[in-house]
Formats: structure tokens, C-alpha cells, sequence
């Protein structure tokens, strides 16, 4: 079997899709992206797939290392995403050969299935008390939302009560087992977030995310000091080789690969394994489309340290198309008492809705996040 050829899809509302195609008709469906950069990711794909074409897409590993390998420059967020979607649709393809899904193919499942949480609240977090009592009674069992807006290096306090006003009221109203994560977003630096940990750690929390950058993991071990709630990062680290020193600095107690920018299946398989043996959990990021998300699924079935996986019907990025819409068959992410069944289809697990696809490809895409600034008009992080 040889890769013959291939198309990217760049479809609302903020997602790029890659089919790959062989020489015996079995095709396979990627989502490489970076969210806000997509046609550069496009760009990158189609790089790469000039070493692909003409070759046995069932030598995934080989075909990894020739991406990956065969550049001088490697690494970071838009060549792995561009590796990470291939990928997957590499391994989409070699399950349709075998008729069977990808964890199988990863030597099977050891869960059934996966529990999930919502997103509530939007990037500057309002009604999430409203919001997190509508998930509840939709069957999820826990939420994740944003701490903050704009933040400075030296804030008001204020901020940090709002903060711990708005998670208090969601832990009185949901109660003390619901599943609450707090998304620091990268939007505080050390001084406010090691003092807004210390104040969120009453609530016992599911975990904070991203409480710094992850250019700045090493200030994670000061916020841990100050905090008994788990800690989580990861959404903006690409290799196992920038997981490496967090996971050997012990610091974190969730990491959080994207499988559309971490290098896909291949990849974070490993990431994962890396995590396993540091007894450090995975919550995969993935406020994407429904091949990520199945991507995602086939590797936490395998994984025994995955927990708990994000997921993203119904956030606020959504607008216009959500998550079922590119897919044929809505039901196989039915969610159900907090957790999705894996997908146990051939490959990915989804047929993906082909002719909608092209359709909405028609018109496309520019998303961009926003930029915000500070009052006194200096660029703050989003």
C-alpha cells in the first residue's frame, strides 16, 4: 500500500482537517491545527507530506521519525501539530486495514470508558454558577473554567476574591463530590498565583491549570509549596522532550499533551507511558474538533493513568458549528453519567461527515483569539 495523495480542510469553527489517501482506496482523517494559526499548519502539512507520498502508510513509526528527523529545525507548535494530524490519519488508515479500532492496534483498552468535563463560563468567566449547575444536570460530573481575566504582575485583590467568590459558589451549589478544575490560562504570573492557589485550596479543587507559563515551569514547585491542590500543565508543550524536566522536577501532578499539537497518537502514547512511571496523571487538552477528540479516546482506552478528558461541545469557541456537525453518527460521543464510551469502530472510531466537510471548506475560516491589554494599554496574556 503506498499515500497517494491528500487534502486539508479548513472548516469553522476554527479547525483544519487532513485526509490522506492510499493507492487501494482505505483513506484516513487528521485534525493537525493550531488554533489561530491553521494556514500556517496547512502550510506545514503540505511540506511534509512530500516525503510522504509513495509511502507505506503502515510504517507509522518510521514515517514519525522521517518527519520529525528529517528536518534540521524541529519541534514546536506548528511543525508538531502539522506531525500531530498525519499522524492520526496514519493510524486511522491502519485501523480500517485490520477492521479494527486504533487501541486495539495499542494493545487494547484497559477502561471502558472516559469521563469528561464541560466548559463553563467563556474567557472572562460570568454566570458560572448558572453554568455549572445546567452541566450538572446534564450528566457531567465535573467542569473546568476560567479563573480570570486580565491580570497583572501585581494585581488588586479584589481580583483574587471574585475568583474565589465565583469557585465558592459553584462548590456550594454543585456540592463537595462535583469536579471543579480552575484554568489559570497562563494569565497570572508568580506573585498573584501563588497567593490565588493558597486561597483556592479550600475547595478542594479537581486541579489548576496552567497557574504560570509553561516557559515558567519552574516556578511551579513555589506555587506547589503553597498549595495542596493537584497541579496540571502541558497544553503548550509538543515532545516528550519538553515534558522531560517537569516530569523529573516532580512538580506536577497532571499533564495535559493535545494530541493535535503534541505530535498525535505516536507521541503522546509515549508521553504518556513517561508520565505513568513518574505516577503523574493525564488529562488530554482538547478544546478541538471530533478527530481529535476520537484521537484522544483511542489513547486514554489505552492508558492507565489518563483521568479525565476535555472536550469541547458547547464552548464558547463554537459559534456556528460544534463538535457533532462534521461527524456521520452524533452517538459515539453520547455522553452518559460524566463519561463517553471509546470509540470501537475501525481506525479512529468516526466516520467523518465528508460532504458537509467540503461544504463548510467553501468558507473556511480566520479565527483568531483576542488580544487584550491591560488599562494601562500594555499587551496582557490571553
Amino acid at each position: 500500500m503506498k499515500i497517494t495523495g491528500f487534502e486539508t480542510f479548513i472548516v469553522p469553527p476554527r479547525w483544519l482537517f487532513l485526509k490522506i489517501e492510499t493507492d487501494e482506496g482505505i483513506s484516513g482523517w487528521g485534525e493537525p491545527v493550531v488554533e489561530g494559526k491553521a494556514h500556517t499548519v496547512q502550510t506545514a502539512v503540505e511540506e511534509m507530506m512530500d516525503l510522504l507520498i509513495g509511502q507505506d502508510p503502515q510504517r507509522i513509526e518510521d514515517l514519525w521519525q522521517l518527519m520529525y528527523r528529517g528536518g534540521f529545525y524541529r519541534g514546536g507548535a506548528i511543525l508538531m501539530s502539522a506531525i500531530a494530524g498525519i499522524d492520526q490519519a496514519l493510524w486511522d488508515i491502519k485501523g480500517k486495514i485490520y477492521n479494527a479500532p486504533v487501541y486495539q492496534l495499542l494493545g487494547g483498552a484497559c477502561r471502558n470508558s472516559m469521563r469528561v468535563y464541560s466548559w463553563i463560563g467563556g474567557d472572562r468567566p460570568i454566570d458560572v454558577v448558572k453554568s455549572a449547575l445546567e452541566k450538572k444536570a446534564a450528566g457531567f460530573t465535573a467542569i473546568k473554567m476560567n479563573a480570570s481575566e486580565e491580570m497583572q504582575f501585581i494585581d488588586t485583590h479584589d481580583k483574587v476574591y471574585a475568583i474565589v467568590e465565583r469557585v465558592a459558589a459553584i462548590r456550594e451549589s454543585c456540592g463537595p463530590e462535583f469536579g471543579i478544575a480552575v484554568d489559570f490560562h497562563g494569565r497570572l504570573h508568580k506573585p498573584m498565583a501563588r497567593g490565588l492557589a493558597r486561597e483556592l485550596d479550600p475547595y478542594r479543587l479537581m486541579f489548576i491549570e496552567e497557574p504560570v507559563l509553561p516557559e515558567n515551569n519552574e516556578v511551579l514547585r513555589e506555587i506547589a509549596h503553597h498549595t495542596s491542590t493537584p497541579i496540571a500543565t502541558g497544553e503548550r508543550m509538543f515532545s516528550r522532550w519538553d515534558f522531560k524536566n517537569l516530569l523529573k522536577d516532580g512538580v506536577v501532578d497532571i499533564i495535559q499533551p493535545d494530541l493535535s499539537h503534541a505530535g498525535g497518537i505516536t507521541e503522546c502514547k509515549k508521553i504518556f507511558a513517561m508520565a505513568e512511571a513518574f505516577d503523574v496523571a493525564v488529562a488530554p487538552h482538547c478544546p478541538l474538533g471530533p478527530i481529535a477528540l476520537a484521537a484522544c479516546l483511542q489513547v486514554d482506552a489505552t492508558s492507565y493513568n489518563a483521568v479525565i478528558q476535555e472536550q469541547s461541545l458547547g464552548i464558547h469557541y463554537n459559534q456556528g458549528n460544534d463538535l457533532l456537525d462534521y461527524i456521520t453518527d452524533p452517538t459515539v460521543f453520547a455522553y452518559s453519567d460524566g463519561h463517553v464510551n471509546i470509540p470501537s469502530g475501525p481506525g479512529l472510531g468516526i466516520t467523518v461527515n465528508e460532504e458537509y466537510v467540503r461544504k463548510m471548506a467553501e468558507s473556511g475560516h480566520r479565527w483568531r483569539n483576542p488580544v487584550w491589554r491591560h488599562r494601562d494599554g500594555s499587551i496582557a496574556e490571553w
